[in-house]
């Protein structure tokens, strides 16, 4: 799979990124989580009002993985006032890494993450963190053999449901 570009996404692509958002996140949750849940958190999430905002942030990027010109995942990264939580001007915020799940083991996610920590590496960040849902094992083992430890919790609500997500947190040495 050597053929993977990373691209960053521009405002023009909204659409697209809006269509793999909506369809990676009701892949990886759509099970554990009601349709109402999922059905509200979708339109809220990936409006084009929240999506434009996020696009034209300076402090947000976004790369789409994309193979034989078809988008098969993405990555969000958030830098200083942008990052959802530590707000911490040393530190870069992996928001989201999703992969469509028919290139789930396929080595995608480990580029979008390898994307992320370039960029980390760019802006001298001393660490980059996350938040990761409690009951996501897969994601969880993931970060865990690429060196993130557990650091804190924090609650995510998705609809009525409230989840735990765990913050985990990876050391740079620039």
């Amino acid at each position: 799979m050597s053929n993977i570009d990373i691209k960053k996404i521009s405002l023009k692509e909204i659409n697209q990124l809006q269509e793999i958002s909506k369809q990676t996140f009701r892949e990886t949750f759509s099970e554990s989580n009601s349709e109402e849940d999922m059905k509200n958190y979708l339109e809220k999430a990936f409006s084009n009002e929240k999506i434009t905002t996020e696009l034209i942030n300076e402090n947000s990027e976004f790369y789409f993985a994309i193979l034989e010109n078809k988008v098969i995942g993405y990555l969000k990264i958030n830098f200083g006032e942008a990052q959802t939580e530590l707000k911490d001007s040393n530190a870069l915020e992996i928001e989201r890494i999703y992969v469509t799940k028919e290139f789930h083991g396929k080595n995608v996610g480990q580029l979008l993450y390898e994307k992320a920590i370039e960029r980390a590496r760019q802006q001298n960040s001393k660490y980059i963190w996350l938040g990761v849902w409690e009951e996501n094992k897969k994601a969880i083992r993931f970060y865990t053999k690429n060196g993130f430890i557990e650091f804190d919790k924090h609650i995510f609500k998705l609809g009525n449901d409230v989840q735990t997500d765990i913050m985990m947190k990876l050391q740079l040495n620039n």
